[in-house]
């Protein structure tokens, strides 16, 4: 009752700015993420939330239109995965809500109940052109995460747009560590579970317990098992990965993504045929586990040349980092990949794999998250100098800009006396 109270006050108290005039948004240099490709001195239109026209600058423009100019101009950019708004400081537990390792719930433990939208990575996270988020929460106690969810950056009240958008299941090393200590028994309890679920019915009649699985979390799963919700699953090694393949042909109703893919492009051709994408963190190059021994700085560019849609992210302290994306993406750039399929990587690529309609991309008619920056995005010295998020122009401030403005211009003469010498 709470949540959609609040959410009908941010409606209500969004609607005046849903009136504002017209922004046009002038880039030397502006990356569609469409067909119409690259357009040298461009210009978006936005209005009322929406992308109303791309195209050059010498183009119609509305009367009376905000003007905005930048160096380049791109969609919003979208985090695949990440904790972000699950933990203000990971190492403290009251502050940490990505994952429940006392918990005798798994599949069901719903992330969004976590969130907070006014978190300080939230903030700092759309500094660095980020309009959207996809949240994952950890597995701690069993290979079941639990249900990822779909955010905006806003820090607004509801910028949840989707709150049970993909089911988590880690596999792998850490899958075999949370189910006994080998990969068999990670296994077994994966197709435990899925029968649980699709046997639901008669396992359930009499108790709430199933072979792997609760009655809550078997009823929580059920979309996943029946191909109605994405299943992202953690997974880096050649053989884990051709596992899950053949557990994606053996049912091929679902909807697969795999995270980690360190040795991906090992499988490449295989995961382009099954049409399962990944979401990779192409600086990973060095074996850090026995799943990693394959580990190359040319994964992306590996799996992106075989077909495979690739989304980029930053997996080192996921819950704080979400925005060194765009570095992690520039590395690939510099080991073979193509800019436009790093820029992808970052927005188009996420927008498919989670279904985000509308989003990332510059189209007409497409949702108005758009980024100016004052330089290439995947150059580590650019930022952005203005970002929209359905047509609203979001504060260019965090805690950390207003703590560098408070002490960059700080009196002296006010310092405490023990600064004083």
């Amino acid at each position: 009752m709470i949540r959609r109270m609040l959410l009908s006050l941010t409606l209500l108290t969004a609607a005046p700015a849903a009136l504002a005039e017209p922004v046009a948004i002038y880039g030397k240099t502006v990356w569609t993420g469409t067909s119409q490709g690259t357009i040298t001195d461009g210009v978006v239109v936005i209005d009322k939330g929406r992308i109303v026209s791309v195209g050059p600058a010498s183009g119609a423009v509305p009367a009376g239109a905000e003007e905005v100019r930048a160096d380049w101009v791109t969609p919003g950019l979208i985090s695949a995965y990440s904790a972000t708004g699950l933990s203000e400081v990971s190492g403290v537990d009251d502050t940490n809500d990505a994952g429940a390792s006392g918990s005798h719930f798994s599949a069901a433990l719903v992330a969004a109940d976590g969130f907070n939208p006014d978190a300080t990575p939230i903030a700092i996270t759309r500094l660095e052109g980020f309009t959207r988020l996809a949240v994952a929460p950890q597995a701690r106690a069993t290979l079941f995460g639990g249900q990822g969810f779909l955010a905006d950056t806003s820090g607004l009240p509801g910028s949840i747009f989707r709150d049970k958008a993909f089911a988590f299941i880690v596999l792998g090393e850490s899958g075999a560590s949370l189910t006994g200590g080998s990969r068999p028994a990670a296994w077994a309890s994966l197709r435990g579970a899925f029968d649980d679920v699709r046997f639901f019915g008669a396992r359930y009649m009499s108790h709430n317990e199933g072979n792997v699985l609760t009655r809550m979390d078997a009823q929580a799963l059920m979309p996943a098992v029946k191909g109605d919700q994405l299943i992202l699953f953690k997974a880096s090694r050649t053989s884990d990965l051709n596992a899950i393949l053949d557990f994606k042909e053996q049912n091929p109703a679902l909807k697969v993504a795999i995270l980690g893919a360190d040795e991906g492009w090992r499988v490449a051709k295989r995961l382009a045929a099954l049409d399962v994408p990944v979401i990779v963190d192409a600086f990973s190059n060095l074996p850090a586990t026995f799943s990693q021994l394959a580990a190359t700085a040319e994964n992306a560019k590996r799996l992106s040349e075989a077909g495979v849609t690739v989304a980029i992210v930053h997996l080192d302290n996921d819950g704080h980092q979400a925005r060194l994306a765009t570095q992690v993406a520039g590395n690939a750039v510099a080991n073979g990949m193509t800019f436009d399929d790093a820029m992808r990587a970052l927005t188009t690529a996420p927008a498919e794999i989670f279904g985000m309609t509308g989003l990332g991309v510059l189209a007409p008619g497409a949702r108005a998250d758009v980024v100016a920056w004052d330089g290439d995005p995947l150059e580590v010295v650019s930022a952005p100098v203005s970002v929209f998020i359905d047509g609203e122009a979001q504060p260019m401030e965090s805690r950390q800009t207003k703590l560098r403005d408070r002490y960059r211009t700080l009196d002296e003469s006010q310092k405490p006396l023990a600064f004083k010498r």
